[in-house]
Formats: C-alpha cells, structure tokens, sequence
C-alpha cells in the first residue's frame, strides 16, 4: 500500500508532516504538487503522472477537489479515499467576486503573503495563539510565492454534488469540528452524497486540521484504514 496526499490553497507538503509518521505503516507517502498547473484537472493529471500504480489518497480542502478529480481519471488505481475539511459546492456569488477583483490585479498589489488576520480565520478558536501553527501557513504561501496564489485563486470550482455518486471506493469525510471556511452542511453533503462512506469530526479543530490535531486525524485515519484492510 502507498498514500498519495493532496494538500489545499498555498500549502504543500509540510502540511503532512506531522500527519504522515504515524501513518507509515501502510506504506510510503507521495505529495501532490498543486503549484504547477490553473486547474483541477490538470492538477489530477500531473499528481497521477507521479503518484505509484495504486494507493490511498487523502485530499484536504482544495485538495479534496483534486482528489475527487483523480479518482475520476483513475477510479483503478485508488484504492480507499480521504476526504478532509473539504466541499463539494462550486463557487459561491462571493467568490466569483473575489475571483473577479484579482483577475485585474498585476504585480506587488496581488500577494504580499497571507496576513494573519486571514490564517486565524482557518484556525480553531483555542489556536489562534499558536504561533507555530501561524508561521507555518505563512512560510508555505512564501515558498509558492504571488504566481501561484493568482492561478489558485482563479482556479473554477464546479459544483460536484450531483456527481458524488459515481465515487465507489470505500471514503472517509472528515471534518473540523469549528471549521469557519466549510461548513459542517459541506462535509455532511460529501457524506450523503458517496454511498457507504463514513464520517469523522476532529474535535478542538478549525479548518487546518493536519496542523491543528496531526496525531489525531493520523489516529482516525489509521484506525479506518484498518478496519478497510479487515473487509469490515
């Protein structure tokens, strides 16, 4: 067994870091790189191209779009799902909105880093006060730099709910459980909508769960990729 993890918006793969040793156990871990391409699709593609011939794949937030999206250009080759602080809704009149504003923005006036006041608003209230959790967020949009964050933040989101149904891998959908930026409606439409799949609230946690509780959603996806290993 392999793991192939996605991470979300200006993240990469120290946003595992944490989350993947206690993991190791069911195989070696592969990083999705979100940082090349302007599209969902696209992102799917390149993270097949580099991903092993069958594995677990885990996507957080955006990720869980392109993860959704791997598994429709290659349902043979996943052989369980995670789904973390994700939706499957398209964007909303305010983000087309805000899609729209930075469209038009050119040069140093589109990304001067992510400010604090946006990373505490992804963060449980009993973590905004954790500088460690805060610079981390923050050192990952530097690395990916003002290039990146214009094609992410253009990147269409579809509405993916009515195709929900055509997941057939066993899935597990996770959510924060005071995640400001996906709803719990979010997570329990990803529920309903793929058949069988199961559900899991990380308590004390906002929407960076990978960072905010990294041995405990380690702990609940291990414990369920077991039981997927035992056929029960």
């Amino acid at each position: 067994m392999a793991m192939l993890l996605v991470p979300g918006f200006m993240l990469d793969a120290d946003l595992w870091r944490d989350v993947v040793p206690p993991l190791s156990e069911f195989g070696p871990a592969t990083y999705a790189d979100l940082a090349q391409d302007s599209s969902i699709p696209a992102m799917a593609r390149r993270a097949l191209g580099e991903a092993p011939s069958k594995f677990v794949l885990v996507g957080f937030s955006m990720g869980g779009y392109v993860a959704r999206d791997i598994v429709r250009q290659a349902a043979d080759r996943v052989t369980a799902l995670v789904l973390i602080a994700t939706s499957a809704r398209g964007d909303s009149d305010v983000e087309l909105q805000r899609k729209a504003a930075i469209a038009v923005q050119t040069g140093s006036a589109l990304f001067k880093g992510l400010s604090r006041t946006a990373v505490v608003s992804s963060l449980h209230p009993f973590n905004v006060e954790r500088a460690d959790i805060v610079e981390r967020i923050q050192a990952a949009g530097q690395r990916l730099g003002g290039e990146v964050f214009r094609r992410q933040s253009l990147i269409d989101r579809r509405d993916e709910r009515n195709d929900l149904k055509t997941i057939s891998c066993p899935t597990l959908v996770i959510a924060g459980e005071q995640d400001r930026l996906r709803s719990r409606t979010e997570a329990l439409e990803l529920r309903h909508g793929i058949a069988g799949s199961d559900f899991e609230i990380i308590e004390h946690t906002g929407h960076m769960v990978p960072m905010e509780a990294p041995q405990r959603l380690a702990k609940v996806i291990a414990e369920w990729l077991e039981r997927q290993r035992g056929g029960s």
